[in-house]
């Protein structure tokens, strides 16, 4: 059979290549993995498990339980001041968000502007859509900058994709910053993404979001995977500009009908669990991983998520990434997240003796030279 040509457009991801060269590997030091290390909350489990034996098994609304969505909708009312309250669909995950959005919005001849780096899945949807992805270089700081965003739009922009905290560099925006960004998009009328997936994960401030400067044309994405380890249970939202979510709602009944019901219960217990305790434990890790690589390789501190983004000490990115996975060590090369050959990404959502073997690994390499 002919396989369609768009298909062409997409290109396997480099993340699942590593996650396939890790399961040939004999007990690698795995730091490519961007998964939290801690299990699912116990009272999210029992959430779930209550409604499986309960019978909350059928299929529900399109845009999610009523029950789930009024508690979402309260969380945001109380956490990101400014949102409108216009509309929120429950997605299948905050991937599931990302491809309803574009697929809704983005038709062939619009430009998508994508600050680089950026998260693998951002250019192979615009590409899937018709649409072009327009890169805007963000190093060395990994913020896209308000001059840098004017120059980027055309005529033909449809909508910016950004996020922060940000995978792979976990670079953070403050207020000050999305209140310049913001005001460059009002006076063009562009819309904007925002992927808030790793919201939680801030080090050095309170998070702060596109929507609470620029509401009528951001649509929020969130979800459960990070916070509460819920990777696998694929739960998400998207809340923004009415026009927006409804066609989202309309396409997800004709593709992903809706999230698992189940799962939507354990969304409700899950609001309810503080995560301060993760975000406390992942802030140690960064400050570890960060002072650990900082006397060997240029890199930047990051300010939330779980990744850091060092610049590869000699070689281009595939060179380096290859000398360490032979070392049984696992990172991403920079080049799956940016159109440049020049850092890889590391997660240290790993176990402190992981993280602390990674970081001896990667010192030695870079030390070792070509």
């Amino acid at each position: 059979m002919k396989i369609a040509s768009r298909m062409a457009k997409i290109d396997s991801s480099g993340i699942r290549k590593v996650f396939d060269l890790a399961a040939k590997l004999e007990n690698p030091t795995n730091l490519s993995i961007g998964q939290p290390d801690y299990d699912v909350p116990e009272a999210v489990k029992e959430a779930a498990i209550a409604a499986i034996r309960t019978g909350k098994n059928s299929y529900t609304p399109t845009q999610g339980t009523p029950a789930l969505r009024d508690k979402v909708k309260k969380y945001l009312e109380a956490n990101r001041g400014g949102w409108t309250g216009e509309e929120l669909l429950i997605t299948s995950g905050t991937s599931g968000g990302i491809m309803l959005a574009l697929l809704v919005t983005v038709e062939p001849g619009d430009e998508v502007i994508i600050p680089d780096p950026y998260f693998v899945m951002y250019k192979h949807l615009v590409n899937l859509c018709g649409g072009t992805p327009v890169f805007v270089d963000t190093y060395p700081d990994f913020k896209l900058s308000a001059d840098r965003l004017a120059a980027a739009i055309t005529p033909k922009t449809k909508l910016v994709l950004f996020n922060s905290p940000n995978n792979p560099t976990g670079a953070v925006y403050t207020a000050k910053e999305l209140a310049a960004l913001a005001a460059v998009l009002d006076k063009h009328k562009v819309y904007a993404v925002s992927d808030e997936i790793y919201e939680f994960f801030c080090y050095d401030g309170t998070f702060q979001s596109l929507v609470s400067h620029y509401p009528e044309r951001t649509l929020l994405l969130g979800g459960f995977s990070k916070t509460w380890s819920m990777t696998g249970w694929r739960l998400g939202y998207a809340a923004g500009p009415a026009d927006i979510v409804r066609e989202m709602t309309k396409l997800q009944q004709f593709s992903f009908v809706c999230a698992p019901s189940m799962v939507q219960e354990g969304g409700i217990a899950a609001l309810d669990v503080d995560p301060a305790p993760y975000r406390d434990a992942y802030r140690r890790k960064r400050d570890m991983i960060y002072e650990g690589l900082s006397k060997s390789f240029e890199v930047t501190k990051p300010g939330g998520a779980f990744y850091i983004f060092p610049k590869v000490p000699w070689g281009d990115d595939q060179s380096f990434v290859k000398r360490a996975i032979q070392k049984g060590l696992l990172i991403i090369p920079g080049s799956v997240f940016s159109e440049k050959h020049t850092h890889f990404r590391i997660s240290y959502a790993q176990d402190d003796k992981v993280v602390r073997k990674g970081i001896d690994l990667l010192c030695a390499l870079a030390a070792a030279g070509e």
